[in-house]
């Protein structure tokens, strides 16, 4: 893991630039929720600023790497590239520009020869920030009826499935990164899309959620495979060891 100029790993400026840029963030949202600024404008204004302020701060900690930001270009550099950061400035900008909603998370990870080496998800609204080092600490598993959480506004195939055969509770929350900490945080137990999404949508969650000792793949069992030309991701799945294989039976009628 390299270091920076000033002794910073990669783990420690992924965990600090989340965090500062979720500071900035609040700060904005504030503002912005005070002036009266309409929903679309705060969703721009909050992604261009923390678009920025990621961008500005990775380069300077490390200035040789490639960024993959969702708002910005792809820069075609990354698919020769050995380091790739992935990021998300603001991981469901619609929670963001509805104020006091907390489930919006950043988004900042490292892609390092093939592998997630180091990811951060700050959830500023919580004041937390999830980090692969040192990772997060499951609670025990103790809950006799698995609680799923899915999508605010619909329920995919594969979160159907789920629920119905394992019985389970379902709570509905915004952001992946929101929803993928909630089962770090053992507040539920299963979390699976299979509407599509972005590489940067599931990155730094799928770094975490792996490290705290999650369940994390796609919804057949096969690796999650981030850097690649395509920067869509069909399917996500983490969900607790406990019952990872009851949910994967589940979802591949096994």
């Amino acid at each position: 893991m390299s270091t920076s100029s000033s002794g910073e790993s990669d783990q420690q400026i992924a965990t600090r630039v989340a965090t500062d840029a979720g500071v900035m963030l609040v700060a904005l949202r504030e503002d912005l929720d005070a002036r009266g600024t309409h929903y679309w404008d705060m969703k721009d204004e909050g992604d261009v600023a923390g678009h920025r302020f990621i961008i500005d701060a990775l380069r300077q900690a490390r200035p040789d790497d490639v960024i993959l930001s969702e708002e910005g270009n792809d820069d075609r550099r990354r698919l020769s590239a050995e380091r790739v950061w992935i990021v998300d400035p603001i991981d469901g900008t619609s929670e963001f520009a509805e104020p006091p909603r907390w489930d919006w998370a950043v988004h900042i990870a490292l892609w390092e020869r093939g592998e997630l080496t180091a990811g951060a998800v700050a959830m500023p609204s919580l004041g937390r920030t999830f980090a692969v080092d040192p990772p997060e600490v499951l609670p025990p598993y103790e809950r006799e009826q698995p609680i799923l959480v899915t999508s605010r506004n619909r329920n995919t195939y594969a979160a159907v499935a789920v629920a119905r055969s394992l019985d389970c509770l379902v709570g509905r929350l915004g952001s992946a990164g929101a929803k993928t900490m909630a089962v770090v945080m053992g507040e539920a137990d299963v979390y699976v899309h299979d509407g599509g999404m972005y590489q940067w949508d599931t990155a730094a969650p799928a770094a975490v959620a792996a490290a705290a000792g999650l369940h994390v793949s796609r919804i057949d069992g096969s690796p999650l495979v981030y850097n690649r030309p395509d920067l869509w991701l069909p399917d996500f799945l983490v969900c607790r060891r406990e019952i990872a294989d009851a949910t994967l039976s589940a979802l591949t009628g096994g």
